[in-house]
């Protein structure tokens, strides 16, 4: 009696460990997460007519953007070379080979970091760039009240005047200009202090007072050659012809007079440090929003792809050929990542 063989069992299911189809399927959520926002920035790119693309204007910095590139690439490179040392059993040199991803990926955020301060230091953040001229000089206006405050707190705070209407820039005004006259000091006050103090108070003045000239002017949105305020506004308008008005306030004004204001010894340098340049940037708050929105969600990627990376490394001596799927599927993630980028690299770097 002849016996057939016994036909083997089905195995149903995708012939890759569920590990592996897992990660493939979560990438694929990952582009569509991309794409919307990829896919966005280049409608309304394409949509906005005089978008910002000069480096001068953005401070994009083509080579840093260039060099993180290179080092996703050569990154991804050793993550290749891992997982084959880890199918060859070598785990010591896929260790270095890790090591040297995750070296590579704390270059890669050091020099976004990098990208990121000079962002900040030129103020290119998202509500704060001004698209108009008005814009710009009212953020002049602002900034340039947020300084005199400071420098007037420091009376305050050593308690050399007694405040009690802070928000009355005019009143505080007046009490620091009477400081410096020689005013008695408070009860509890520092003679010493005084001492430094009142030589710097009518300074101090001096800056409210050339701020309060501007924030006239800029009200009334008249050129800071003619009067805004007082008899002599009054008789100068009272002297204009029917259908005439007085000449408008221009940026470059405001900037000729930040400029004065940046060359005096006594406050120059908290203009200056506290009082950014007047630029105009069409549709720069855009800009802003979508440059960091896309480059800080692909740094939450890349800092995920650094975690698992470490979560390998710190196997150390114990890590085995168990570890090789999870090695892998790193590798897929981390290869997603450096995609990204380099559609990013060129939709924001290069293409104007």
């Amino acid at each position: 009696m002849s016996h057939s063989a016994q036909p083997s069992a089905l195995k149903m299911g995708i012939p890759i460990p569920n590990s592996k189809l897992g990660m493939w399927l979560f990438l694929g959520t990952e582009i569509m997460f991309f794409t919307a926002f990829i896919g966005s920035y280049i409608v309304l790119r394409l949509g906005s007519h005089g978008w910002p693309s000069n480096p001068a204007d953005t401070h994009i910095n083509v080579f840093l953007g260039g060099v993180n590139t290179f080092v996703l690439i050569v990154s991804s490179y050793l993550v290749v070379l891992a997982h084959e040392a880890m199918v060859s059993r070598d785990f010591s040199r896929a260790r270095r080979f890790l090591t040297g991803t995750l070296g590579l990926a704390f270059l890669f955020l050091g020099i976004k970091a990098v990208e990121y301060a000079g962002k900040f230091s030129h103020d290119i953040l998202p509500g704060h760039i001004a698209e108009t001229p008005l814009q710009a000089m009212r953020k002049v206006d602002r900034e340039l009240e947020r300084v005199v405050r400071r420098r007037f707190a420091v009376y305050s705070d050593y308690r050399m005047i007694d405040v009690t209407q802070r928000d009355d820039i005019s009143t505080v005004a007046n009490q620091i200009a009477a400081f410096g006259a020689g005013a008695e000091l408070p009860k509890g006050a520092s003679d010493s202090r005084a001492e430094v103090l009142r030589p710097q108070a009518a300074k101090d003045v001096e800056l409210f007072r050339q701020y309060s000239r501007l924030h006239e002017h800029l009200v009334a949105d008249v050129s800071l050659s003619m009067p805004a305020s007082g008899p002599e506004y009054g008789a100068a308008r009272a002297a204009l012809k029917p259908g005439e008005s007085f000449p408008p306030l221009t940026l470059s004004e405001v900037e000729e007079f930040l400029e004065l204001l940046r060359k005096d010894e006594t406050w120059g340098g908290a203009v200056s440090s506290g009082v950014f340049q007047p630029h105009v940037m069409l549709y720069g708050n855009l800009f802003a929003s979508i440059y960091f929105l896309i480059t800080g969600f692909h740094a939450i990627h890349v800092v995920v792809g650094m975690i698992l990376f470490a979560v390998v490394l710190l196997q150390r001596d114990r890590l085995d050929e168990k570890w090789s799927d999870f090695v892998e599927n790193s590798g897929l993630y981390w290869h997603f990542v450096d995609l990204v980028w380099i559609f990013v690299f060129p939709l924001l770097y290069i293409i104007h």
